[in-house]
């Protein structure tokens, strides 16, 4: 149940080795600048370019996953540095590339291609390339540009360091004269288990006080994302910083401005929904860290292995195929099960190129784990689906499309366990409120922070002050507005853009887990219509990244251009409320 990294390396020495190795790759790829007009210099430039990928996704996934079993450890630590000034003079000695293929013409380069067939896997990056022309520099500036790629990423290594590294969990003592430790991993259950509002309360603002007490500090970090965002779209000519997350993939961003739009005209269900908890719960107010009691008392725990045979199970009317990627993904050695000290919170998947992806979870033998289980393997199948139909050049999906699989693990085996357990009234209050806190968590509230860090960018590209006061503000309003929930009544709660880490490393991303939800939740139904639509998710997931992502779901038959795929998502969660609403007075 842990990570067998010595399938990547199997000594700390052989990792120096291809470390050393690249260093190498790196200053070669610095000497064919001006070059690359003559045909042969192309065909070897992008021969050493794809031994490169493949090899610097390698040494960088084992530096960065040994690190993140022990984020104290400061060797491993020291290591993902290492590769980060690599990367970083990648950047610069590569700073040429784009200008003086752009230079050199689309017409001669489509003539290069359709010499050499090893060419063509790069067809498309080459088009995305031209299509980008006009936010594309001059060699100088793209070196200049590269010369602070290092430090444009000090934010969110900042960030980690404040949360996790320097992080110390809080020991508390509850209304019993209990005392425990509160750490990220444990407090959902902790206050899902808890019968006492005052326990809550004590669990809630012992994991929000490291933000409230570093709120000055985290609103700096966060502007330093905001500045170096703003810099770059200045630099590159984009209209807003938005546009300059969307157009390299091509996303319209009326599909941004649809999920938003659609989130905030219909909160109704979400309020629906909280009140029916409130007077179901018997509580006199239903504060945010509420959302974690269970209706009904789902105390059932489930071993790891109990977890993965349900998920198996759950997808046993598929493609064969499809079943064997799902056992693949879990194989032993690639996942790392449960939370210890030191390692990194949450859960990933993760996978290089030509390499089995790497899982890691904080198991809590929760029914929730069951589906972060199910969730992160949807993530390694698709890598293994893409590794395997895809060439180098177009294995790497975007994250627009990443959580499609996932999700659909997830409606699946919601489903599955619905049809398929015997259930009682509680079990199925139990799984009602599963289906909806998904659709609640992965559509509504990632859409809230969707349209905080839309508004953040906003204030800070009119030269608004970025405090935390001003940051606050925003999430302050637009709970009240998704949730009718005033969070200054919850100690440290204003600060919860603070916790959520992604608008630290990845900005403009979360949006993508909503319109994922909503593609995999169509794509499921059509899959529930005829199981033989199956091979349509396949082909979408065997599709890696050989088409910008909208166009990808397109053909998959599912357009997120429109209003309707999304509305479908809220007309979903009315039917399940009214099903609860039944289940609840029976």
């Amino acid at each position: 149940m842990k990570w067998n990294l010595q399938k990547l390396y199997p000594t700390l020495s052989d990792w120096e080795n291809d470390y050393k190795k690249l260093e190498t790759m790196i200053n070669s790829m610095g000497e064919f600048e001006g070059k690359l007009s003559d045909f042969d210099k192309f065909v070897e430039y992008y021969k050493l370019q794809k031994e490169l990928a493949v090899l610097v996704l390698k040494v960088y996934q084992y530096a960065a996953l040994t690190s993140d079993l022990d984020k104290k450890n400061t060797e491993n630590a020291a290591r993902v540095q290492k590769m980060a000034f690599l990367l970083s003079k990648l950047n610069q000695v590569t700073a040429f590339e784009s200008p003086e293929l752009l230079s050199i013409g689309k017409e001669t380069i489509n003539n290069f291609i359709n010499k050499d067939k090893t060419l063509k896997e790069y067809s498309f990056s080459l088009d995305k390339l031209f299509r980008n022309q006009e936010h594309v520099l001059d060699t100088k500036s793209e070196s200049l540009l590269a010369n602070f790629s290092q430090l444009t990423g000090q934010g969110s290594e900042v960030y980690t360091a404040l949360s996790i590294a320097d992080k110390v969990d809080k020991e508390v003592t509850l209304t019993d004269g209990t005392t425990i430790t509160i750490t990220s991993g444990n407090y959902r259950s902790l206050l899902a288990d808890s019968d006492s509002a005052d326990d809550r309360k004590i669990i809630f603002e012992a994991v929000f006080s490291q933000y409230s007490e570093h709120k000055n500090a985290y609103s700096q970090i966060y502007n330093t994302i905001l500045q170096r965002d703003i810099s770059l779209m200045k630099s590159r000519k984009y209209s807003s910083s938005l546009e300059s997350y969307l157009f390299g993939n091509n996303i319209p961003l009326e599909v941004y401005y649809n999920l938003v739009d659609v989130a905030k005209s219909n909160t109704a269900p979400i309020k629906r929904y909280y009140k029916m908890r409130k007077d179901y719960l018997g509580l006199d107010k239903h504060h945010t860290y509420d959302r974690f009691m269970n209706l009904e008392s789902g105390n059932t725990k489930f071993t790891f292995e109990q977890g993965k045979d349900m998920f198996f199970k759950s997808i046993g009317k598929y493609s064969q195929e499809f079943q064997a990627m799902a056992h693949s993904a879990l194989e032993d050695g690639y996942v790392d099960v449960y939370e210890k000290e030191g390692k990194q919170t949450g859960a990933y998947s993760w996978g290089a190129l030509n390499e089995h992806p790497y899982i890691l979870l904080n198991f809590d033998d929760t029914l929730n784990s069951v589906f972060t289980l199910a969730h992160e393997a949807g993530h390694s199948m698709h890598s293994l689906f893409s590794s395997e139909s895809q060439p180098v050049a177009t294995q790497n999906y975007t994250i627009f499309v990443a959580e499609i699989a996932s999700t659909f693990n997830e409606h699946n085996l919601l489903d599955y366990i619905i049809e398929n357990a015997d259930a009682t009234r509680e079990d199925k209050i139990q799984l009602l409120q599963q289906s909806i806190d998904d659709i609640m968590g992965t559509f509504y509230r990632q859409t809230l922070f969707a349209a905080y860090e839309l508004k953040a960018h906003e204030i800070a590209e009119q030269g608004v002050p970025i405090t935390h006061e001003s940051l606050s503000e925003i999430m302050v309003d637009l709970y009240k507005e998704f949730y009718d929930i005033d969070i200054t009544l919850e100690n440290g709660k204003e600060y919860v853009w603070a916790y959520i880490p992604h608008l630290f490393y990845t900005p403009f991303y979360v949006y993508q887990y909503s319109t994922s939800f909503a593609a995999s939740l169509k794509l499921y139904e059509m899959v529930k219509e005829d199981p033989k639509n199956i091979e349509k998710h396949i082909g979408l997931l065997k599709s890696g990244g050989n088409d910008y992502p909208v166009q990808q779901v397109m053909k998959a038959g599912v357009d997120l251009t429109t209003k309707e795929t999304f509305l479908a998502v809220v007309n979903r969660l009315n039917t399940l409320l009214d099903e609860l609403e039944v289940a609840l007075k029976g």
